[in-house]
């Protein structure tokens, strides 16, 4: 009975035409759901893409809260999130790979305030010529997880959720 209950919450929760988020991929779109047959079995899923990746994902309806899949954060979600960014970022300290594990885990949590944190610290110098490329790349995905879920949150353009961050971002560093 448990079981049919949380996954009629599901079902309510995420609707086609509906942005989501998954963990590992940040901010998609639930296209349809369809009942696929994998041998007697028959099994529902959720149709997201994701436009930036040009990729489509099929979630298993009863599974999605568990794989991750969450809806678009709320304005209050967002508020903290903007207010990390604006917050003082964390000195750089032990070797690069180990913040580099760390950094990856927050942005594939699918925690927004994670997020906001990774953008928040690598932020500091990314017009130095000095990064890594490896720096650039976390530093770049984590924001662009930002960008997606303002804008889908929002319902605005991807330039202008940007451009949103960039100038808390700039006030942040003055």
């Amino acid at each position: 009975m448990a079981t049919a209950k949380k996954a009629a919450a599901t079902k309510s929760e995420f609707k086609v035409g509906s942005y989501v988020v998954y963990p590992t991929h940040g901010v998609g779109k639930i296209i349809g759901e369809e009942t696929q047959s994998i041998g007697e079995h028959q099994l529902k899923v959720f149709v997201i893409a994701f436009e930036r990746d040009k990729m489509t994902l099929r979630v298993p309806v009863h599974r999605a809260e568990t794989a991750g899949l969450r809806t678009i954060s709320s304005n209050d979600n967002i508020d903290k999130a903007l207010k990390t960014l604006k917050g003082k970022a964390k000195a750089a300290r032990g070797m690069w790979s180990r913040r580099a594990q760390e950094y990856e885990a927050k942005i594939n949590s699918g925690c927004l305030i994670s997020v906001a944190e990774v953008v928040r610290d690598l932020h500091k110098n990314m017009d130095q010529s000095e990064r890594s490329y490896s720096e650039r790349m976390i530093y770049e995905s984590a924001f662009n997880r930002m960008v997606g879920e303002l804008a889908a949150a929002e319902k605005i353009d991807s330039d202008s959720a940007k451009d949103r961050l960039l100038e808390v971002l700039k006030k942040q560093a003055a």
